[in-house]
């Protein structure tokens, strides 16, 4: 039976960046990814600044970045719509399966194992250590880290999860420079659909919301923009809720979108998630050399740098929640263009809660306070 100092339940971007800091430190690590590759299924987006990637000591390779050349991103309601310019903030597509397998390979060379196709069956306390059961046999280690994704988080809580599909397609209306969110409260609840060029005339398009036919919704959405070929479907569900309580519990500890790091209000993690195991790695690489205690850094060292972000961002998606269609396109048209302009100069892509307050700035308060109060009554009366 083998046995590592930290087994990785996971090859997500969290578990590979947690991997990383720890076999950097010295300790031996195991990476066990149930899929036949790393960085498959790819169900993100893949959008992320360059001055994330730096923090996460990632260059990305030439090949992982599949459009460098992001202007501008249109932000659409039913009936209304705005631009925000996205020049400033060096915003990127990734591809994933590309981005991850360069993390894998960091890993690699600072010492970590990796296993594919090893899927985690059961993991228990066994004495001092843990006894890990997998499609490939037994192992014990000392420390345990759950990145197996939004398949955890689900088995302890289902409210904050909705469905989503993203297709990569070929189709005439993607403009390469062009981000495209649109809103829609009774097409896609809770949520929106998006499309991320990764060329001219190729991207990812996809839909989420709470209790739709994520594919029907899909469909529907495309079939309205015009001609189009799908060339890869991938369904997935997503986590909008927030971070799990407690990061850590005894030597187990939980990363990425397992522990909710994704953000509330686009489910992206690339930056968030990446950071934690960052943050988790580093922590358990103390923990072997200071005791467990050390762990307590980890979630004290990312709530630091996304706590109050992800709480402002969990207060937008409680709002976004409860507008019906006319009260979004109220709120569109009183948006001052020069908070729209004042918001993509100083708007950071990671941190985009203090864009948001820009946006929704004192000037607006009073119209859209009215187009609240009347969506509030609506709610009453169809109530």
């Amino acid at each position: 039976m083998s046995h590592f100092s930290v087994i990785v339940a996971g090859g997500s971007i969290s578990g590979l960046m947690a991997a990383r800091e720890a076999a950097r430190a010295g300790v031996t690590v195991a990476v066990l990814e149930e899929d036949a590759e790393i960085g498959t299924p790819e169900h993100c987006g893949g959008l992320v600044s360059m001055e994330g990637m730096k923090n996460l000591g990632l260059v990305p390779d030439a090949g992982a970045i599949e459009n460098s050349r992001i202007k501008k991103a249109k932000i659409l309601s039913p009936s209304k719509g705005f631009e925000l310019s996205a020049e400033k903030q060096k915003v990127v597509v990734l591809d994933r399966r590309a981005l991850d397998k360069q993390v894998a390979l960091q890993a690699q060379r600072a010492g970590a194992e990796i296993r594919v196709k090893c899927s985690v069956r059961s993991f228990a306390k066994d004495g001092a250590r843990y006894a890990v059961k997998t499609s490939e046999g037994d192992f014990t280690c000392d420390y345990f880290v759950d990145a197996r994704g939004v398949s955890s988080i689900i088995n302890r809580n289902r409210e904050g999860v909705l469905s989503s599909a993203q297709y990569e397609v070929y189709a005439p209306w993607i403009e390469r420079d062009t981000i495209e969110v649109t809103f829609d409260s009774e097409k896609y609840p809770g949520f929106f659909a998006w499309v991320i060029p990764t060329g001219e005339g190729r991207g990812k398009v996809g839909v989420a919301g709470k209790g739709i036919n994520a594919a029907s919704a899909l469909k529907s959405y495309m079939g309205a923009k015009g001609p189009h070929s799908a060339v890869r479907k991938v369904y997935a569900p997503i986590w909008v809720l927030g971070p799990i309580e407690s990061f850590v519990s005894g030597r187990t500890v939980t990363v990425g979108d397992a522990a909710g790091q994704t953000k509330p209000t686009t489910a992206g993690g690339i930056y968030t998630c990446g950071m934690g195991g960052l943050y988790a790695g580093n922590a358990i690489a103390k923990a072997m050399g200071e005791g467990d205690g050390a762990l307590g850094k980890y979630q004290s060292g990312w709530s630091a740098m996304f706590g109050d972000e992800f709480s402002k961002m969990l207060l937008a998606r409680r709002l976004l929640e409860r507008l019906d269609n006319k009260a979004l396109d109220e709120l569109f048209s009183v948006i001052p263009k020069d908070k729209l302009d004042e918001a993509s100069a100083t708007g950071d892509f990671d941190f985009h809660a203090a864009a948001l307050s820009k946006i929704l700035g004192v000037k607006s308060a009073a119209k859209m306070a009215k187009a609240l109060l009347g969506n509030e009554i609506r709610r009453l009366v169809d109530g």
